[in-house]
């Protein structure tokens, strides 16, 4: 999708939004005047270039009105403009997502979105969408008259948390915290040592947490919980949840409710579909199953893919205890040894989960294709249905290789179903990212056993065609009824931007090393280089690299579309059990179906909740994210402990000021090579040539490199992991 297109999509959304006089133009008023910096405007002039109808004038003039008042904007005589921000003074702004799903600074003042200055300063702080900050304002380096927010200090009042290893003085007490953001040892008094000895990884409450960046101030505070010896595994998992706010049990009043819900319908409302071969497949650990499929075949050689969710929305009704209770953690997280979910066990692992030969009440999406499986029509409808079977992927993948086994007819018509509508949705505007993904074994005192590298099974890529097809036709099922009665309907989206243009020129001279050019305007150069990657050592680092050059995916009110899959409109619909916006979505198209008297009641409280549903749902998608990884990282750090001096093929996966990342080709374990370890010569990093280059001998790394790496050190608290280099 192009830029034009984007903003006019964007322009035509606002159009209709504009069907409500109720709606507040502030931030259309600020987009438009900070777009256009340098030029005044009349009111006049604004209303016709935000079309505004003749009825919305007078509310433009009273919230401009209010914009000056805020000093947001400026009024010399009738002309508006944006307040410039100045270069010579520290301002303030909160953290917020923009527009690419990256983190940004607004401005208290103007309301303008800056991007982030990631220099070593701002890496020292753990910014978190609500943050107040405090900033300086810079030019950016490719000019144009564009600001970038170099963060001076985080200016939250309020409590403080971190974990860290206990050291006991007897006098006195340190802790070294495990955080980025605060660096400096904290001083616990002896009253406040929690039964804590030395050695232990405790979790404490800082003190003064206003005077982390003062150098001449020591911070102080009070151990409120131990979680164990620093460094095994049970208490890294504790710190790990406790630095990212995890809580496994559920409230007392949500255990009740919870308690108290039994199956229960009425037939009148829902499609039966209790004698249909309907199944679910999942992975093999897998206990709640939220989704499931079937097929048939029409008599005019078309076919209905059924896809089946799990009607959450009938048990759990907005503002419920339970309900609450979701929207606070908005996501289930799911660490290596430990799953927090989002709904309690009673719900996510049996009332609602699609469990075999049990009626489940389900929300289902009836899809009819073509003959050669291109999507023709759908019909969304409440339902009940009893699964038939719970497939793993590997029996359903058995199944379709050796054409043998239950239901085979229907999962070898879906195979090739799916084939089809993956070929074409990579022809028309897809991305086809291929990440790698590790599962661990283990042995029966639980210590890790080994490291294997996941295969992305076709039936796996079965289960996830069906569900993007599935989340696209609830998204333009909304999109229908919005044109069809000419009113905005309030929704939530999952979009994913356009890629930033510095970023993709970051990539594009990083291709180059490998011999890869690539247009950075033109997706289907990105398509090529993807396709052209394929087998090669050099795959994952550029998968790596292009991923992290994209926008992130967020929920939203906008649609302005997913550009990673090529959807002018998409939206989460599949997982109600383990994500809040599907749960969200689900109670949108109930009301929306049933329409009737209340719709307008509906819409306006969707257009007031929703905002808030996707803000929050986007920051706790993003911790539950960094909580895995680092969960992955602590068990990848206890198997390579185990292998100190043992040698590897690695990869050089970065290189930075003081070392290369090498990632295990293996087991994908990656570890830092020192340059100082390295003892056949004086490595310096170029930074321009993303290159190390020795200083006497001349010899050069690059990514991409095999190099083969001896395991050195293992930081079980850091996860931090040292190589060192074979050299010949």
């Amino acid at each position: 999708m192009s830029q034009i297109q984007t903003e006019q999509e964007s322009a035509e959304c606002f159009i209709i939004k504009l069907n409500f006089n109720t709606i507040k133009l502030k931030p259309e008023i600020l987009a438009f005047l900070t777009r256009n910096k340098d030029t005044s405007f009349k009111a006049n002039s604004i209303s016709k270039k935000l079309r505004l109808r003749p009825n919305q004038f007078e509310t433009l003039k009273k919230e401009l009105g209010e914009l000056v008042k805020e000093n947001k904007i400026s009024k010399e005589k009738k002309y508006y403009s944006i307040n410039l921000i100045s270069l010579k003074d520290t301002h303030t702004g909160d953290i917020d997502f923009g527009k690419d799903g990256r983190i940004v600074v607004i401005d208290s003042k103007s309301g303008q979105h800056i991007n982030i200055i990631r220099n070593k300063e701002a890496n020292s702080f753990r910014l978190n969408v609500g943050d107040k900050i405090e900033y300086k304002p810079v030019k950016t380096s490719a000019g144009k008259g564009e600001l970038e927010a170099e963060i001076i200090r985080v200016t939250n009042t309020g409590k403080k948390f971190v974990s860290g290893r206990f050291e006991n003085h007897q006098s006195y007490g340190l802790v070294f915290p495990d955080s980025r953001e605060i660096k400096k040892e904290i001083i616990i008094s002896p009253d406040d040592f929690f039964r804590a000895i030395d050695g232990d990884k405790v979790y404490i409450e800082i003190l003064n947490p206003g005077e982390s960046k003062d150098e001449n101030s020591d911070l102080r505070g009070k151990i409120i919980e131990v979680l164990g010896k620093s460094g095994d595994r049970g208490a890294e998992e504790k710190s790990i949840m406790r630095k990212f706010n995890l809580e496994k049990t559920f409230p007392k009043d949500v255990e009740r409710e919870a308690k108290s819900i039994e199956l229960n319908y009425d037939l009148k409302d829902r499609v039966d579909l209790r004698d249909r071969n309907i199944f679910t497949i999942d992975p093999e650990d897998a206990k709640d199953f939220d989704d499931a499929v079937s097929v048939e075949e029409n008599e005019d050689g078309t076919y209905i893919l059924g896809v089946h969710i799990a009607d959450v929305s009938h048990y759990v009704t907005e503002n419920s205890p339970i309900d609450k209770e979701a929207f606070r953690r908005a996501t289930s997280v799911y660490l290596v040894k430990n799953v927090i979910p989002m709904l309690p066990e009673k719900l996510s692992n049996n009332v609602c989960s699609l469990k075999p030969n049990e009626d489940s009440l389900t929300f289902s999406i009836f899809i009819t294709l073509s003959k050669r499986f291109a999507l023709k029509s759908f019909e969304i409808k409440k339902s009940i249905i009893n699964s038939k079977r719970r497939f793993t992927y590997e029996e359903a993948q058995t199944i379709i290789e050796t054409k043998k086994g239950d239901f085979s007819k229907e999962l070898l018509l879906m195979h090739k179903m799916s084939k089809s509508i993956t070929l074409t949705r990579l022809k028309e505007e897809s991305l086809d990212f291929d990440s790698s993904e590790v599962r661990f074994t283990f042995l029966k005192n639980g210590e890790v056993d080994d490291i294997i590298v996941k295969n992305r099974l076709d039936s796996m890529r079965l289960i996830e065609e069906f569900m993007l097809l599935a989340n696209k036709c609830a998204t333009l099922f909304v999109k229908d009824i919005s044109k069809e009665n000419k009113m905005y309907y309030p929704f939530i989206y999952r979009v994913h931007d356009i890629p930033n243009k510095d970023k993709m020129k970051e990539l594009s001279e990083f291709v180059k090393q490998f011999g890869y050019n690539i247009n950075i305007d033109d997706k289907n150069s990105l398509r090529k280089l993807l396709k052209e990657i394929e087998g090669k050592p050099e795959e994952f680092i550029i998968n790596n690299l292009l991923i992290r050059s994209m926008a992130k995916a967020i929920y939203t009110t906008k649609n302005i579309g997913h550009y990673g899959l090529g959807f002018k409109d998409y939206t989460h619909f599949t997982s109600p059990i383990r994500r809040y916006p599907d749960l969200v979505v689900h109670r949108i198209l109930h009301d929306y179906i049933k329409s009737g008297e209340e719709i307008l009641q509906n819409i306006e409280h969707y257009k007031k909740i929703l905002p808030e549903v996707c803000k929050h749902s986007s920051i706790m998608e993003q911790n539950a994210e960094q909580a895995e990884r680092e969960s992955i990282k602590l068990m990848q750090g206890e198997y390579i402990g185990k292998h100190i001096g043992d040698e590897y093929e690695g990869i050089v996966s970065g290189i930075v000021q003081f070392g290369m990342f090498v990632e295990i080709m293996d087991i994908l374990v990656e570890g830092m090579v020192r340059f100082r370890d390295i003892e056949d010569d004086y490595y310096e990093y170029d930074e321009k040539k993303h290159i190390a280059v020795g200083r006497r001998k001349h010899k050069v790394f690059r990514a991409g490199q095999k190099v083969r790496i001896k395991v050195i050190r293992v930081n079980k608290e850091s996860k931090k992991i040292d190589f060192a280099l074979i050299t010949k």
